[in-house]
């Protein structure tokens, strides 16, 4: 089968990570991964921030735990990286180029065999000031708004196995 192929069907949601470091090359290349996705009228707006320290991968959860209401212990699943991806606010473009950067962080880190899963909680509170004060530390501009982030790691326990759900038709 093509290696192209089985990569996407492999490519399974991590929610559990061991606490091995990521190396910066691999993250490098995952990073050239999400800035080859598509990007509507080739716009090009997004913008990929890899946050590769823990402590800051925590002070932002809690943060965005205490904007949503969630309990003390949110944790983003406590990846070794963090890569948020976010497109400037008024680009009507903006969602659908970062599902498209998403995906192609989600088939680089399958194919570099790191576990990954989304996070999307961001998107609710990316303005809040508390999550903004965070998020311009790590340099993304103020007219830009988070739409995905991806969680990312050395896989801990093996994602489970699901069912497929989503219908597929051919007409003829």
């Amino acid at each position: 089968m093509n290696t192209v192929i089985e990569t996407i069907l492999n490519r399974r949601s991590c929610r559990s990570f061991t606490d091995e470091p990521v190396s910066e090359k691999e993250i490098e290349t995952v990073l050239e991964c999400a800035r080859s996705a598509p990007s509507g009228m080739n716009y090009q707006t997004a913008r990929f921030t890899a946050v590769m320290n823990r402590e800051k991968i925590r002070k932002l959860a809690t943060a965005v735990g205490k904007a949503l209401g969630r309990d003390a212990g949110y944790n983003m699943y406590n990846p070794a990286v963090l890569i948020i991806t976010s497109n400037e606010k008024e680009s009507r473009f903006r969602e659908t180029d970062n599902a498209c950067a998403m995906e192609n962080i989600y088939l680089a880190c399958e194919a570099l065999n790191l576990g990954c899963v989304w996070i999307n909680q961001l998107k609710d509170c990316f303005d809040t000031p508390e999550v903004r004060s965070l998020l311009d530390g790590f340099g993304i501009p103020a007219s830009h708004g988070v739409y995905g982030c991806a969680a990312v790691g050395h896989r801990g326990a093996p994602p489970a196995e699901i069912e497929r759900k989503a219908v597929a038709v051919i007409i003829r």
